[in-house]
């Protein structure tokens, strides 16, 4: 298989995923436009409830995204049987998450008092941050059945159905944050009930559609788990777990990032919101990438061709280098621009400009680091790369945009600064792995030659 060749499925395999995952994360981007028509303090409040919220809605796509190279696998070696199995024990897995993550976010949603924040912002918050966690348990659903069918090469039929669901929400922001056709004036709340909303419809589309496509009949797929078996469960979560605490140690990272913005002022807390939402367009798209890289490389292995799983991690790799340098790009050249997409706060708008800089700079280290992420998951080598991230994070990153921020004075950037580091480290080191991996794996396929 040339370069070109693998260029070319790489592509119609990331394309719909990244438009997927474009469509998951607008929707936050769309409620934070729409919200911050309403000023600065429903801004914030917004950002500290997805801050919190986003952080275990990551942990649960991390956990459900373990079915995906497990199916590839299978896929590859032709396994139908396994395939079905794979898919039953994944959505009891998901379901069983999605209950226990609903409960964290209560029991966290009673603790935002003690987190030194605007009063004003905590009152606004709890109520949006309960109605949005409700939507947890329907997202679970789709997400069992996006990712089987990802794992079968499929990636269209998600990216359809996130995209319509996205416009639904898009048009119940409209309605009832503002008021429009009658209904009553929502404000913040009615950004939050437009999500839930717009989330239960997409286990309805997805489920439909997998269960009904002659596609998948010749797997027999069944919602109900009649011979569970154990060592099928811990396979999945050996992968799912690990993958969740990943997207846990970034994205908290991120989130405790906003934390200690709100101790800076409502301002600050709302320029970080905005330069954070745009950089998290840029970053779902490119675990779009990283899921085709995923597909593409535990496919490989279920074939046995360890140099065209190499090579397919590689071309994922250029193909992220390319497009974050592209948003780099933007982010700078257009950082007065964008942030009034948001507001017309002058002060906010001054302010995320200055960060959109930053984000610029860190776009190429958290492309290559979330790729990485993801061809070593279609290695099923998690446990090494999840240590890495809570070390880059959380021992070097975080504590150090601390210390820059209110030892040094460097304020809103030192905690941005702090973040940019960590990344550049977690994609260094995963970078190196992935091709120390492969090329163990490689020698290992070698045919032994006798000796005469």
């Amino acid at each position: 298989m040339t370069i070109k060749d693998h260029f070319k499925i790489t592509f119609n395999l990331a394309l719909p995923v990244m438009l997927s995952q474009l469509g998951q994360v607008s929707v936050g981007v769309a409620d934070s436009m729409m919200v911050g028509q309403l000023g600065a303090l429903p801004l914030a409040a917004s950002s500290l409830g997805n801050s919190i919220f986003f952080v275990i809605l990551m942990f649960g796509m991390g956990v459900s995204m373990g079915i995906t190279p497990l199916v590839s696998v299978a896929e590859g070696k032709g396994k139908a049987k396994r395939i079905s199995n794979l898919f039953q024990h994944g959505l009891w897995i998901n379901i069983g998450i999605s209950l226990l993550l609903t409960i964290a976010v209560i029991g966290l949603s009673q603790g935002l008092h003690f987190l030194d924040q605007p009063e004003e912002v905590v009152t606004l918050t709890i109520p949006y941050l309960l109605v949005i966690t409700a939507s947890l348990f329907p997202f679970m659903i789709f997400q069992t059945f996006k990712q089987f069918a990802e794992g079968m090469s499929q990636t269209k039929q998600a990216m359809y159905i996130t995209i319509f669901c996205n416009l639904v929400n898009v048009f119940l922001n409209w309605v009832l944050i503002f008021g429009e056709l009658g209904a009553p004036e929502m404000g913040l709340m009615g950004a939050g009930w437009a999500t839930l909303i717009s989330r239960i419809l997409m286990p309805i589309m997805m489920g439909w559609y997998v269960l009904k496509s002659k596609r998948y009949q010749a797997y027999q797929l069944k919602m109900n788990l009649k011979n569970w078996s154990l060592p099928m469960f811990s396979r999945i979560l050996n992968v799912g777990i690990p993958t969740g605490f990943q997207y846990i140690f970034e994205v908290s990272a991120f989130s405790s990032a906003a934390i200690m913005m709100g101790w800076l002022g409502v301002n600050a807390l709302a320029g970080h919101q905005i330069a954070i939402n745009l950089a998290s367009i840029s970053y779902m798209m490119a675990a779009g990438l990283s899921t085709a890289g995923m597909i593409r490389v535990s496919n490989q292995i279920g074939r046995g061709n360890f140099k065209a799983m190499k090579e397919a991690g590689l071309v994922v790799y250029a193909m992220a280098m390319v497009f974050m340098f592209t948003t780099a790009v933007i982010f700078i050249s257009f950082r007065e621009f964008l942030p009034t997409l948001y507001i017309d706060d002058p002060d906010v708008i001054s302010l995320s400009a200055s960060l959109l800089i930053i984000a610029g700079l860190f776009q190429l280290s958290d492309g290559a680091q979330v790729i990485g992420l993801g061809v070593l998951r279609g290695m099923e080598d998690v446990k090494v790369p999840t240590l890495v991230t809570l070390i880059a994070y959380w021992v070097i990153g975080l504590p150090l945009g601390y210390v820059l921020a209110f030892e040094f004075g460097f304020a809103e950037k030192g905690i941005w600064y702090g973040l940019l580091i960590g990344l550049s480290i977690t994609a260094f080191l995963l970078y190196f792995r992935f091709r120390k991996l492969s090329a163990i794996r490689i020698d290992q396929s070698k045919p032994v030659v006798p000796v005469v």
